[in-house]
């Protein structure tokens, strides 16, 4: 079996994913993939280079140090070894265009990988939470928004996930009793959340208005809303330690902010 060694500064999974994907193209060739990471000196350059050749392997590397690059190809060289620098021409050609010099900091790529994934976990998260959906699955939430129908739950939980926190929201209705998981989780991870019953009543009328509904709805009714209002304001009370956030006229970004400020104050 051929092996082809992947070395690297930094974990080797990028090149690793590129070597695959070029293999991809030579059919169920019978080769073996050997990641050296954290290859971070000379002597660690050495040692690797001497693993490859005893294996008669390839050798496709990612180092973003300029001198450590030389290193393995004169190393590699030396040994009448087959290399191929996968980092090095990108680098330089970008540094060409871009007009600056390369950061020659291992690893950045593999954190802002780690950073996505992490906020595209957050998303899937906050999605399947959504609206009351998953109870169960509240205790496991960064944050629990709750509030009535159309007081900005789902905006601000989409907004806050894409920041990488897992957030569940929940509705309040009048004469409904919430999930008892709610009453069972950290106090200081739930956002309660009032609006205006006037700013209430408009969101609600150009939302029957988009669904071709009549705006003579008890959904979009003064009175009806100013009774969720109040609920809402007396459930509230029953929980000291939540944090309440008045979204009347802010956007998403601004209560969002609010939030996470008080968040923050909170925990100090």
């Amino acid at each position: 079996m051929k092996k082809i060694y992947v070395l690297s500064d930094s974990t080797g999974e990028t090149a690793e994913r590129v070597v695959r994907a070029a293999l991809s193209q030579f059919g169920s060739s019978d080769v073996k993939i050997v990641r050296l990471a954290k290859v971070n000196n000379q002597q660690e350059v050495q040692r690797a280079v001497n693993t490859v050749s005893s294996d008669e392997g390839l050798l496709v590397y990612t180092l973003v140090d300029a001198e450590l690059a030389v290193a393995v190809h004169t190393i590699a060289e030396e040994h009448g070894l087959m290399a191929f620098d996968l980092l090095s021409p990108l680098l330089q050609s970008l540094s060409v265009f871009l007009g600056i010099s390369a950061q020659s900091t291992p690893g950045l790529l593999h954190q802002i990988d780690t950073d996505y994934f992490r906020r595209m976990e957050a998303v899937n998260f906050t999605v399947k939470h959504d609206d009351g959906q998953e109870t169960r699955g509240l205790a496991k939430a960064d944050l629990v928004l709750v509030g009535v129908s159309r007081s900005s739950k789902t905006p601000l939980s989409m907004y806050l996930a894409n920041k990488g926190y897992k957030v569940a929201n929940v509705p309040l209705v009048k004469g409904i009793e919430p999930p008892e998981e709610l009453e069972n989780i950290d106090p200081l991870r739930v956002i309660g959340l009032l609006i205006s019953p006037k700013r209430l009543v408009e969101i609600r009328t150009s939302r029957l208005v988009t669904m071709g509904q009549s705006t003579r709805n008890s959904y979009a009714d003064y009175e009806q809303v100013e009774d969720e209002i109040a609920f809402c304001r007396q459930y509230y009370r029953r929980h000291p330690n939540w944090i309440i956030i008045d979204v009347t006229n802010k956007s998403v970004e601004e209560s969002a902010s609010e939030i996470l400020r008080r968040l923050g104050s909170q925990a100090n």
